[in-house]
């Protein structure tokens, strides 16, 4: 029955993660894995999970599932989180919401549901984008298509390109927007460079599908969240998937959340759907993680806690935006590098060739995935030197 299958290719990033963890040389430095690390380079537990992981297996009294949308409070505290409490589009009951396993499942769900709704739909997505996000969506059997996004000159939007796009699409697009953070690019779009995509969203009828990976780890969590609440403000119908991976750091619990705008009228109809979709997927999702962020947002004092943690992770971010400016240019590596300071989150691309990226890696032990996107948080004052100077070697 399995003979026809092929080897696939590994995975790059996967295969540049072993490969790191069997390189033996003490400078070795990781900038490929999309994870938060420290300066030693864990991954490590906020103080609030902990604290809400230990309240939970205090009061934890059965394993019964939770039900396909998860919990009511978990979907009322995550949507609140990103909309903004008492948004009027939760206030009127025009919201769908699903505990979905991780951002990737919220993705595929609402893959799943697009293409149940509308089979011929478009997706267009940011050039470049996540690469996941091409199996996730496309994999159901929707067309995918890119509009122009990154300028390698200036580090930058190609906002005009962009906007000429979006004004030749229609009802039967869908356009994949990156909430804040832009992987792999760290281009961000303005408050204002917003507001004009809602108004072309809404004159041409288009649907947004906002992904917010990282809110919280760019400017704060209300600044993160603006394009998601103006464009929320604005349309009809949009689709918003969320993960909790990165501003909760609950990587391997897989805490996400699938939502969907419409009317009110419609609202029951595509939570009926979200459902049907879920259990024919997986059936329930996973309870340890959502329940932690739920206890986590609807409680002060540990939610005052986990904003402060997640403060520190974003000055961590970008002072390895500082220190690596700054490293750069000090080691003479051709071209300047404030962009990396107007750019946010934790990835950015550096201008490097194929070549170039092996020989870091074959080299000196950098590690850096073929497009040149880097991991800021793999940046410390301690591997700076080292880094730079290698980068430095390679543009001789």
């Amino acid at each position: 029955m399995f003979q026809s299958l092929k080897p696939l290719p590994a995975d790059p990033i996967l295969s540049l993660m072993a490969a790191y963890r069997e390189d033996d040389n003490p400078l070795k430095v990781d900038l490929s894995v999309g994870v938060f690390k420290t300066a030693s380079g864990d991954t490590p537990i906020f103080n609030a999970v902990k604290l809400a992981e230990a309240h939970r297996l205090e009061t934890e009294t059965t394993k019964a599932y939770i039900g396909m949308a998860g919990t009511p409070g978990y979907n009322s505290t995550m949507l609140d989180l990103l909309l903004g409490k008492g948004h009027e589009v939760i206030k009127d009951g025009r919201v769908a919401s699903m505990l979905a396993p991780g951002g990737c499942g919220a993705l595929r769900v609402a893959a799943e549901l697009v293409k149940r709704s509308k089979p011929d739909a478009t997706v267009w997505v940011s050039d470049p984008t996540w690469a996941n996000h091409v199996p996730l969506i496309g994999g159901v059997g929707l067309e995918l298509k890119s509009y122009p996004y990154f300028d390698r000159d200036t580090h930058g939007v190609k906002f005009d390109e962009m906007i000429a796009t979006l004004e030749t699409l229609g009802p039967d697009d869908l356009v994949l927007l990156h909430a804040c953070c832009h992987n792999p690019t760290g281009a961000d779009l303005t408050p204002q460079q917003w507001d004009i995509i809602a108004d072309v969203a809404a004159r041409r009828g288009f649907i947004p599908f906002l992904d917010s990976a990282y809110q919280g780890l760019g400017i704060d969590l209300d600044a993160d969240a603006y394009g998601v609440r103006k464009m929320a403000a604005t349309v009809p119908e949009m689709i918003l998937a969320a993960s909790c991976s990165k501003n909760f750091g609950l990587y391997r619990d897989r805490v996400g959340l699938v939502a969907f705008i419409t009317s009110a009228i419609q609202q029951p109809a595509t939570e009926a759907n979200l459902k049907s979709i879920a259990r024919g997927m997986y059936s329930m999702p996973p309870a340890h993680g959502g329940a932690v962020v739920e206890y986590i947002l609807s409680t002060p004092a540990l939610k005052a806690d986990w904003q402060a943690e997640l403060v520190g992770l974003c000055a961590s971010i970008n002072t390895s935006r500082q220190v690596l400016a700054k490293g750069l240019t000090a080691a003479g590596v051709p071209g300047q590098f404030d962009w990396l300071m107007e750019n946010r989150g934790m990835f950015s691309i550096l201008d490097l060739s194929k070549d170039q990226i092996r020989r870091l890696k074959d080299e000196f032990s950098v590690y850096i995935v073929g497009s040149g996107r880097i991991n800021l948080a793999g940046v410390t004052a301690g591997n700076i030197n080292y880094l730079a100077a290698s980068i430095a070697k390679v543009h001789e």
